[in-house]
């Protein structure tokens, strides 16, 4: 069987999807990393291939510096998931997020807040340019 082939969109869609499902279920007010396992299990439900904790190289003149990084999710190896639990988004959770995408040479990424009153203000779609 053949799995199903998401266009970008359809990824962004079905990760704000799972994202507000752990929201309604759990709330806001716990720690980051139970909402990392709650949605990468999630994700994997919806038939999504997702990669957690995924080391982050640094480069610098050809070689590597660092892999100390860990980016929260990657999904379907196009979109970076990056999950906060934070009162409110700050400017660096924006470059932390984007500076992921540009190490892996991935264009789309989404930042979640899980900490918000109302989901619909918990995630923001970034895009490379």
């Amino acid at each position: 069987m053949t799995r199903k082939k998401y266009t970008e969109n359809e990824l962004i869609y079905e990760i704000i999807g799972g994202a507000m499902e752990v929201y309604n279920h759990l709330g806001p007010g716990l720690l980051e990393s139970i909402y990392q396992k709650a949605l990468f299990k999630e994700l994997i439900l919806r038939d999504l291939f997702v990669q957690s904790q995924v080391p982050v190289a640094v480069m610098y003149k050809g070689y590597c510096i660092s892999d100390d990084l860990r980016l929260d999710l990657l999904v379907e190896k196009s979109i970076v998931v990056e999950l906060k639990a934070v009162e409110y988004l700050v400017p660096v959770h924006f470059k932390q997020t984007r500076t992921y995408m540009k190490l892996l040479n991935i264009p789309t990424g989404l930042l979640i807040n899980f900490d918000v009153g109302d989901f619909k203000d918990g995630y923001k779609v970034l895009r490379n340019k």
